[in-house]
């Protein structure tokens, strides 16, 4: 199975979402906090460009937030994403 990174932050609930939705495929991820973390923060927006929390890795590949997240479960490709 593939590495998957999530940087989030405590009371974000698109990073519970996230997270439970990985947690119910049985996915171990390392998550990332950047809560009060300023380095943490910047290393999240310089690897993704973005500022927001959850920022998703699966493997190399950077697929975004917890929308993209779900999108590419309702089409069937996190599963493939996954087991790659």
């Amino acid at each position: 199975m593939t590495d998957v990174t999530i940087y989030t932050t405590r009371f974000c609930p698109f990073c519970v979402r996230a997270k439970h939705v990985l947690t119910n495929k049985g996915v171990a991820f390392k998550e990332i906090p950047v809560d009060g973390d300023n380095a943490m923060r910047r290393e999240l927006q310089e690897r993704s460009g973005q500022r927001t929390v959850p920022q998703i890795w699966i493997g190399e590949q950077h697929i975004g937030g917890c929308d993209e997240l779900m999108a590419l479960d309702r089409q069937g490709q996190l599963d493939v994403m996954l087991a790659e």
